[in-house]
């Protein structure tokens, strides 16, 4: 076996720019370390304005927007929700600590998000939401998915944690259900290093969540607490660091669907390399650029395949998540889920970030035609 070479283009890396810098140092200086802060209510502010939306609660991390969300639904013990089989561990979690089923349901093939088709036959008199995935920055057929909630009384959370930027019919994700749960971790479109952010038009759950976040404490009556909550908050430290990304906010947006159109350019042409379909009313912001490596047309190339000669290169790489149904907490043997075990197989996710060069990923495709035999041109 190849010696493997020190990585040179990482799969995701964060860009901090010197105003970061500048506010956190302003916070050290100013003592406003913790939750309190100008920063915080700043964040909250550009974030419900650029989603659309009238609330924007930060929170500690994107699971705890998913568990506040689910929380303040009043979703419980006996309760039941919706949720695509491939998708992180987190979607799942937040309703398992709510004491709730995850009831899973499997993926489209084209659109890799959650397969409208499947969810009515997986309602029952239990359920409560169901929270679409916007996997890998695609949109989940939302239309079809709020006609359904509204038939049978469910409440929509989307889990926007990988979607930021993507837009349905011209609307914001985020402000297509009834509550919107993102993600800022180091290889987010946006990024706290750790933080995450709930979006929501209601007033009523924007309370309950300012409030659940904070230990259950009361809004307007300090250190009264009207329920038992968590502490979710979000730093000034942390806001401050999102202040500074969200003036960069079209910019990362137009580099990552950049990305993706330079990837789609190179590697469709090649045989069994397929891109995820992104339906007319969608714009969607790939998370990371990723394909299907079908080894039945690469003449029996597999992603792993790839992913090796990549990582020989010094290109770093990530495998697609595993089905939830096969992991131990949230097991579904009496239930089938073809396509996500599918994709699982043949994903691959591509170097995805701001920085990376026309000239980076041009390396990345050639090396990936070499694997394949073909000359590479970068017409």
């Amino acid at each position: 076996m190849s010696e493997l070479t020190e990585i040179q283009i990482p799969v995701s890396e964060p860009y901090l720019t010197g105003e970061a810098k500048s506010y956190v140092l302003n916070c050290l200086d100013s003592g406003w370390i913790s939750s309190k802060g100008s920063y915080v209510s700043e964040l909250e502010g550009l974030f419900a304005q650029r989603i659309g939306v009238a609330h924007a609660i930060s929170v500690s991390n994107g699971t705890a927007a998913l568990h506040l969300a689910v929380l303040a639904a009043n979703i419980g013990p006996g309760d039941e929700v919706i949720i695509p089989d491939l998708t992180f561990a987190a979607t799942a979690n937040a309703v398992l600590h709510c004491g709730a089923v995850p009831i899973l349901v499997d993926v489209s093939l084209q659109d890799w998000t959650i397969d409208v088709g499947l969810i009515e036959a997986a309602i029952t008199d239990k359920t409560k939401a169901i929270i679409p995935v916007h996997l890998y920055g695609n949109l989940a057929n939302m239309t079809a998915i709020n006609e359904l909630a509204a038939r049978y009384q469910l409440l929509v959370i989307e889990d926007c944690a990988e979607s930021l930027g993507a837009l349905y019919h011209g609307s914001p994700t985020g402000s297509l259900g009834d509550l919107g749960c993102f993600s800022f971790f180091a290889n987010k479109l946006i990024t706290t290093g750790e933080g995450g952010m709930v979006t929501t038009n209601s007033s009523e759950l924007a309370q309950k969540i300012r409030s659940l976040r904070d230990h259950g404490m009361s809004v307007s009556r300090r250190y009264w607490h009207e329920i038992a909550g968590l502490n979710y908050r979000m730093t000034n430290l942390q806001a401050a660091v999102g202040v500074s990304q969200m003036a960069y906010f079209d910019q990362f947006v137009e580099k990552r669907r950049h990305i993706e159109q330079q990837y789609r350019h190179y590697l469709s042409k090649l045989p069994g390399m397929i891109f995820m379909r992104v339906p007319p009313q969608c714009q969607s912001v790939n998370w990371l650029t990723s394909v299907r490596v079908d080894p039945a047309l690469t003449g029996g190339i597999s992603s792993e395949d790839i992913a090796m000669q990549l990582r020989l290169q010094g290109i770093e790489t990530r495998a697609f998540f595993f089905p939830l149904h096969q992991q131990p907490p949230y097991k579904a043997d009496d239930v089938q889920f073809p396509v996500s075990l599918l994709l699982s197989n043949q994903g691959l996710s591509l170097p995805t970030y701001y920085r990376l060069t026309n000239a980076q990923i041009e390396f990345v495709c050639r090396s990936i035609y070499n694997l394949f035999s073909v000359p590479f041109t970068s017409e």
